[in-house]
């Protein structure tokens, strides 16, 4: 079951998203080791695509607050497909959450459409372990 602020967090997020050239408004939140949850949005650049992801934004404002493990995430979009994290944003996923990681896809109103484990986002990943 998904956590409802998480949800609520990551809709709020998207309400504030930047994107002027797309249109495509996305927000992302993440659930850290302590419980505190940690939002952002996309955010678009004139030198598209140079823009940065609502699920970079939540990672980058949970380590900025001390977080170092995402425990669930959650990403809302709008459309009829699912929104799930690109594939750098995958990996961004993967440096602080484990693959079993629950992450949730929703709709604009915070409607979860599908949940995957990071493992089925990102199959036999790299992550920091092995590098230890």
């Amino acid at each position: 079951m998904a956590d409802k602020p998480l949800i609520a967090a990551a809709v709020a997020a998207r309400s504030k998203a930047y994107a002027p050239y797309s249109r495509f408004l996305v927000g992302a939140a993440v659930k850290d080791e302590t419980g505190a949850i940690h939002a952002g949005c996309n955010v678009e650049n004139a030198a598209y695509p140079q823009g940065t992801c609502a699920e970079a934004g939540a990672v980058a404002a949970m380590v900025l607050a001390g977080g170092r493990k995402i425990v669930e995430a959650a990403v809302v979009g709008a459309g009829e497909g699912l929104v799930t994290p690109c594939g750098g944003c995958r990996q961004k996923l993967r440096e602080f959450g484990s693959p079993g990681l629950a992450i949730h896809v929703c709709d604009e109103t915070g409607m979860v459409k599908k949940s995957f484990t990071l493992e089925e986002l990102l199959p036999s990943s790299f992550g920091p372990e092995n590098l230890a």
